[in-house]
């Protein structure tokens, strides 16, 4: 996954970034809700027969990604008065203002003496009639739909000034069979759902994925022989490797920024504490000491804190605490109980699950606990994890069961950090733990 495949060529003499005297065309994210902007992403004619396919289902990737993220809205090709047959096409700027498209994707796609494709695009301003970047990307052709997702995560750098998300991968728990006896599995997929596949069997229940840093290892509990552990798997490889032998109960685990450590709880003689564990050195270090409850640790993005649910102060509550363990500190002050607390990758909040009055919410708040906004409920919401842009946070949601036993389907779902544009991820069977990857390197 991380092998050198994609080359970016900058300053080309067709293609280049220049910096615009004018006011860009752009999207303030920070506000509330955003009324979309109209783009055009225009077909990426290629020179071959193979090349054109390539070029057809890459830019429907690009307008499928803007287009998910709530902030664009792709016009309809049917509606194009001017065709863009080749980059070397100037674009007839009154033609696509008559669209009232703000914004305009061209690009080609060219089949290479050696095998490989150069995929190439430019997004104009429309009403400024200037060229906001250009760049060209040559890869081998089964790469063609990162290198899509690589092109919409630019349009979005550029238009909104915050970094894209749509070059990541998604790890859930795929679940089917009935209640009473579900199987459960690690299955992972491209953030829009392409690329879907399964990576254990399914003969051990497995709960609570955590990605890596660097994308190329998951860390989850595995009640492998019915003894629950922690366990990592290398997406790479596929080999499995149990995190150390501990006596008790290990879950909930989480790697820290740099990748170097995994945090988790331990359970033993009735009372779980959070640990650290060292991957190079395989030592373990206790962080808390109470006889409360102590579990989900998440760090900091700089690795200097940690936060976690505990239910020290008689109701399961979030705290955080210095990396050490030390100076621990309630956050949460709302009604009824707070669960799974996840800094986001940005460090400015903390989504958790809060449960109150029998209703589920999605919620986020500042490390200091001021600011809470609930951004979704339902009947159980669980289990929220972060774009790795801090702007979106996706989790699993259950329907209640019917008298009979029936229903009670388990979907994925991704909504804004505003609270607006809730989207179901589509999965083979029902998910639930999702985790969402860093940019792939």
């Amino acid at each position: 996954m991380c092998n050198l495949w994609l080359t970016i060529f900058y300053g080309l003499t067709a293609l280049f970034i220049v910096p615009l005297a004018h006011a860009q065309v752009q999207i303030d994210i920070t506000r509330g809700r955003v009324e979309p902007m109209p783009i055009a992403v225009t077909n990426f004619p290629g020179n071959e027969t193979e090349a054109s396919e390539i070029g057809r289902d890459l830019s429907a990737v690009i307008s499928n990604d803007l287009e998910r993220s709530g902030l664009f809205r792709p016009i309809d090709r049917d509606a194009f008065i001017q065709s863009l047959p080749s980059l070397g096409v100037q674009p007839r700027f009154a033609d696509w203002r008559a669209l009232a498209s703000q914004a305009l994707v061209q690009g080609e796609v060219e089949a290479q003496p050696n095998g490989q494709l150069r995929v190439a695009f430019r997004l104009w301003d429309v009403f400024g009639g200037q060229q906001m970047v250009g760049q060209a990307y040559v890869t081998q052709p089964a790469n063609w739909r990162r290198v899509a997702h690589i092109i919409a995560d630019a349009i979005y750098t550029q238009i909104t000034g915050e970094s894209g998300y749509f070059d990541t991968r998604v790890v859930y728990v795929s679940e089917n069979g009935p209640g009473n006896a579900r199987i459960k599995r690690l299955a992972i997929m491209d953030q829009d759902g392409a690329n879907h596949r399964f990576l254990t069997d399914g003969s051990a229940l497995v709960l609570t994925p955590r990605f890596s840093p660097t994308a190329q290892e998951i860390t989850y509990l595995s009640y492998f022989q019915n003894v629950p552990r922690v366990y990592l798997f290398n997406i790479d490889t596929g080999r499995q490797e149990l995190l150390g032998n501990f006596p008790g109960m290990t879950y909930a685990p989480r790697f820290s920024p740099d990748g170097n450590k995994v945090t988790f709880s331990m359970a033993s003689d009735g009372n779980s504490e959070i640990y650290e564990m060292d991957l190079r050195t395989r030592r373990s270090l206790r962080l808390t000491n109470h006889p409360a409850i102590d579990t989900s640790p998440s760090y900091a993005p700089d690795g200097r804190q940690i936060t976690f649910n505990s239910d020290r102060g008689g109701s399961q509550q979030i705290y955080v605490m210095n990396a050490d363990g030390s100076e621990a500190r309630r956050i949460s002050f709302g009604s009824g109980r707070y669960a799974t607390p996840v800094w986001s990758p940005r460090g400015d909040l903390i989504a958790f699950t809060r449960i109150s009055r029998g209703t589920f919410y999605i919620g986020v708040m500042q490390p200091d606990g001021d600011g809470e906004r609930l951004l979704a409920q339902g009947f159980l919401v669980e289990s929220p994890t972060w774009s790795p842009n801090g702007r979106v946070l996706m989790y699993f949601a259950q329907a209640p069961r019917r008298a009979d036993g029936s229903g009670g389907r388990v979907r994925l779902y991704s909504i804004d950090l505003t609270g607006y544009n809730q989207r179901e991820m589509v999965t083979p069977q029902d998910g639930s733990d999702p985790a969402w990857s860093p940019l792939i390197p």
